[in-house]
């Protein structure tokens, strides 16, 4: 797989058909996408345990809402931060962040957190992630339960994670707008 035909920061929003309680109205950002398969995290789950709670002193540079996000079902008990780090990738990168695609990267919590406070554009924290084996998210595209979308900076650390599914599917060109109004429960209609 070459560079180009990676999907690494890019979004996965979830059909209206895809009902898997993991990925309904899920919103994925993928932090990573070549023949090894891909990995991500899902941007509009909330939870509603602080990160103050589980992690000393990253909660002041947390967005907002400042808790932790179930970034998918796989390795729950486990934290990953994601943050953005303003400027052009080939300067040099703070200690503790490592640049994945453009201004996105992943920081590591074992770090102080006072190396980062002042490179950080951004930080949000994920119990889990999602994964996916070779092949396995292509046949998921293929098969359309997934559509696959440009990332805009705000989409990361939106305050109101649970509108992102809707305000990602708005801003797109053509049928995919028009989703954006289709109902939780089409039946009742």
């Amino acid at each position: 797989m070459t560079p180009a035909s990676s999907y690494t920061g890019r979004l996965l929003v979830a059909t209206p058909m895809l009902t898997d309680p993991n990925f309904a109205r899920s919103v994925v950002l993928l932090l990573d996408h070549d023949e090894q398969g891909a990995l991500g995290v899902v941007l509009n789950h909330p939870t509603p345990i602080e990160v103050a709670a589980v992690l000393d002193g990253w909660s002041e540079l947390a967005g907002r809402p400042a808790v932790l996000f179930q970034g998918g079902p796989v390795g729950l008990d486990s934290a990953l931060a994601v943050a953005v780090v303003p400027g052009e990738p080939g300067h040099a990168e703070p200690l503790g962040w490592r640049r994945l695609h453009g201004a996105i990267g992943l920081v590591d919590l074992e770090a102080p957190p006072e190396l980062l406070a002042g490179e950080l554009g951004g930080l949000r924290v994920f119990a889990g992630y999602a994964g996916w084996s070779p092949g396995q998210l292509e046949a998921e595209l293929a098969e359309g339960a997934w559509y696959l979308v440009d990332c805009e900076p705000g989409d990361i650390f939106c305050p109101d994670p649970e509108r992102l599914w809707r305000a990602v599917l708005r801003r797109q060109r053509g049928p995919l707008a028009v989703l954006a109004t289709y109902p939780d429960d089409p039946t009742l209609n």
